[in-house]
């Protein structure tokens, strides 16, 4: 068994994955993921998913720290994306497409009668436009990035009461 901690991509096959992916709005880790689907059972997929969550939480953070909000706008949407991928595992919902999203957003929203949702991850996609778009002023960035910090928390909350814990 080999122990990779990282793969390097050479074009033109780097190329192709960064167009695709972002045709779909989805980062390359999350989009490569999806291509496997067929080829992960259920429980490894989640646990791919948790360590993506991790990943682009971590890095947003960074991002954010260091000033680049427009790479912290696109991790902060790497890691509700993979949060809402791991409920549509866990709900054999698609979760393939932006659309699909705001489906497991619904769900989530009847489950819990909380319209606060529904205002977060509009905020969310907020951000994802804004990795497209650029127009979040630098010194407003921590008002979109604190009402992440709440739809993480309000998901794994869920995610915690459908027995799956997640520690970050």
């Amino acid at each position: 068994m080999f122990n990779v901690s990282s793969i390097v991509i050479e074009p033109p096959l780097s190329e192709i994955l960064i167009k695709l992916s972002s045709e779909t709005g989805k980062n390359v880790e999350t989009f490569i993921v999806d291509l496997l689907q067929e080829k992960l059972d259920p429980d490894t997929r989640i646990r791919v998913y948790i360590a993506l969550f991790k990943k682009f939480l971590k890095e947003a953070r960074k991002f954010e720290a260091s000033g680049d909000t427009v790479q912290a706008s696109e991790k902060y949407w790497g890691a509700i994306s993979s949060l809402l991928n791991i409920v549509g595992e866990l709900k054999s919902l698609p979760h393939y497409k932006h659309s699909d999203y705001w489906r497991i957003m619904n769900v989530i929203i009847d489950e819990t009668n909380d319209r606060e949702f529904v205002r977060l991850f509009a905020v969310a996609e907020k951000l994802h436009a804004n990795f497209y778009h650029n127009f979040i002023p630098k010194h407003q960035f921590s008002l979109y990035s604190e009402e992440i910090q709440k739809l993480v928390e309000k998901i794994i909350k869920y995610l915690k009461a459908h027995g799956l814990k997640i520690n970050h």
